[in-house]
């Protein structure tokens, strides 16, 4: 499924407002990469569904595969969800940050566009403490789960609204 084409993938951050889909369909996008958004993986689960209802391809990643991807020029551009944003910067899912630098590293423009839906700040720690509802860290343990993260305004070519 991975074209060998330099540029030729949009890399989908979050989970954006449905119009975002409409407006890829419109300017003929075949392809998304999506990262599989941990701990919850709702960006994996939303985002593939509405592509695959307006016929376009989901590619699944595991998140840290996008650095890889950018290295090898697949990616042409980064649209980063957010859940408020101004010309500062905006506030994403976490992990949007390490992809608004690595775009900016590898001269990728990176876009926001409003989030579907507002999230916590701070996740439970039982979120990173099970897989699939299936508990894989030991017990007694404590967790820190941020789920959203600052990307600064320096980063971000365009801000959608």
């Amino acid at each position: 499924m991975l074209s060998k084409d330099q540029r030729s993938y949009i890399l989908l951050h979050g989970v954006p407002e449905p119009a975002l889909f409409d407006k890829f369909k419109a300017c003929k996008v075949k392809a998304c990469v999506i990262p599989e958004g941990r701990p919850d993986l709702k960006a994996a689960q939303v985002n593939s569904r509405a592509m695959l209802k307006r016929g376009m391809a989901p590619v699944l990643i595991a998140d840290n595969m996008a650095g890889f991807m950018l290295y090898r020029s697949m990616i042409k551009e980064i649209w980063l969800a957010y859940q408020v944003g101004d010309d500062h910067g905006a506030l994403c899912d976490i992990g949007a940050l390490i992809y608004a630098i690595l775009g900016k590293k590898h001269g990728v423009p990176v876009y926001g566009y409003p989030a579907a839906e507002k999230r916590r700040f701070i996740g439970k720690p039982q979120e990173i403490f099970c897989f699939c509802q299936k508990r894989i860290a030991p017990r007694d343990i404590h967790g820190y789960v941020p789920l959203l993260e600052w990307v600064p305004g320096t980063y971000i070519k365009r801000m959608y609204e």
